[in-house]
């Protein structure tokens, strides 16, 4: 099961402009670690689930998860050999824009080892470098 939304207004969306630092979602507001990102990127759905598998497989699906980004921008792509000119291309997936400074997963019921193991696996899913967080500091 994909994350999606289960219905937007609009089909088709522009692709932005993935400049500047994030200004919500930048401190740990539910857990006791977290996951931060250190840059920019378009994270998919199947990335998210995928660091989400991860980190339950090595948790033992102890303690509680909070994932705090979601795919909500449709992304598009023209079917192959198509040529130029011929308009912007049917919804392909789903993406989460993440800015510098999101906290992206949130975790607490663990040990700091433990916790720090299982985002360090699922870190491995994105293309961005990420850093460990936690409440104290």
């Amino acid at each position: 099961m994909a994350l999606m939304p289960k219905r937007v207004k609009f089909r088709k969306q522009q692709r932005g402009r993935r400049k500047g630092k994030s200004s919500s979602s930048n401190t740990l507001n539910f857990g006791e670690f977290g996951l931060k990102a250190l840059e920019t990127a378009w994270i998919t759905d199947k990335q998210i689930e995928a660091a989400r598998v991860a980190v339950m497989r090595e948790t033992g699906r102890a303690g509680k998860l909070w994932i705090r980004m979601f795919p909500d921008k449709p992304v598009t792509k023209q079917a192959a050999e198509t040529r130029m000119g011929k308009g912007k291309g049917s919804p392909a997936g789903w993406v989460a824009v993440v800015k510098k400074g999101r906290i992206m997963f949130e975790i607490e019921g663990v040990p700091q080892d433990m916790a720090r193991e299982a985002f360090r696996l699922s870190a491995y899913k994105f293309a961005i470098k990420t850093k460990f967080v936690s409440r104290g500091g």
